[in-house]
């Protein structure tokens, strides 16, 4: 999106549909103003009504006088949205692309709960504690297909960020700590099953099984919503760089091992897909690039992978953090 000075407001999605990119309006003293947003919740929030997903390859200009244009800017566009929207980055709440977040999740859960019922039937789970917040909901399904009782073992302390975006390892281990607090007397003497919508860098997911493990859990199985994050991420999402990733290059054996999972259970990506495209059959294909490397835009060579892994790695973001730091105390000596 962007403002053009004199002009109006331009907004666009890509020609893929990746990120979501919604439309909504009201009626304000008589005349009609315009939103645009990421997620139909935005809209909500401060009156407006949603109207419509903009399209893969659609522009929306809004001109000063509040007149609103429309075009489609891209030929032979390609309606692939983003996966892991639904898996963790949208609130529950939202609809994208007319899919149902929370819905989604439900059916994650519900799948999910039927791979462990079968493949891991021999699992002697007492009790299903989800991660807060975004696996809850999945959690929850999962609790029902089992049978089994679900609790809350874990209090969210809300005023601490997303932990895998966080740079530097020592920053996410103590921000996990202060983020999540455990209930003793949910995991004393049990065996429990810990949900989580993914696992990326592996810190939070090894940090959380020890906590349950000091709070007296008898043993610790971990279950996730997503399938292995083997890829970076290039459509706008800053993840870790493809050597921090904790499944690229292991099998799930070996990640149970390092996150100290007695049990390790991923979502197959078939079932992840299917939950997802369960709310809106008419999308026939979305980005999954992170689980499977296939990148939907057919132009991310290995030379632009290799780039992107020098950028998003620990020891550059803790250069450039240096860099801004030492520009910061320079701009404070000339000021003074």
């Amino acid at each position: 999106m962007a403002l053009i000075i004199g002009h109006g407001m331009l907004a666009f999605r890509d020609p893929f549909g990746i990120r979501p990119l919604v439309l909504g309006s009201r009626q304000e003293n008589g005349r009609t103003e315009y939103m645009v947003a990421s997620e139909n919740v935005a809209l909500a929030a401060i009156g407006f009504t949603f109207l419509r997903d903009i399209a893969p390859g659609e522009a929306v200009y809004i001109d000063d006088n509040g007149h609103l244009h429309t075009q489609q800017c891209a030929n032979n566009s390609i309606h692939a949205p983003c996966i892991f929207e639904y898996v963790y980055f949208a609130r529950p709440d939202s609809h994208i692309d007319q899919i149902s977040v929370y819905q989604s999740r439900l059916n994650m859960g519900k799948k999910l709960g039927q791979k462990i019922a079968t493949q891991w039937r021999d699992l002697d789970i007492d009790v299903v504690i989800p991660i807060p917040e975004t696996s809850c909901d999945v959690a929850l399904e999962i609790a029902g297909e089992l049978n089994l009782p679900y609790r809350q073992g874990f209090v969210k302390n809300r005023y601490i960020g997303r932990t895998f975006i966080m740079p530097g390892q020592s920053m996410r281990i103590k921000s996990v700590r202060r983020k999540l607090n455990a209930i003793e007397s949910e995991f004393k003497g049990k065996n429990v099953l810990l949900v989580d919508d993914s696992i990326v860098r592996g810190t939070t997911s090894g940090q959380i099984i020890k906590m349950a493990r000091e709070a007296g859990a008898a043993k610790v199985y971990f279950a996730s919503a997503a399938p292995e994050i083997r890829f970076p991420n290039v459509y706008g999402i800053d993840m870790p760089s493809v050597n921090e990733l904790i499944a690229h290059g292991r099998d799930v054996e070996e990640i149970a091992e390092l996150i100290g999972a007695d049990e390790l259970i991923y979502q197959d990506i078939e079932d992840l897909i299917g939950a997802v495209r369960q709310e809106n059959p008419e999308i026939k294909q979305f980005e999954t690039s992170v689980f499977n490397g296939i990148y939907v835009t057919g132009d991310i060579s290995q030379d632009y992978l290799d780039e992107i892994t020098g950028l998003r790695n620990d020891s550059a973001k803790k250069g450039a953090e240096s860099t801004a730091e030492i520009s910061n105390i320079d701009l404070h000596n000339e000021a003074n």
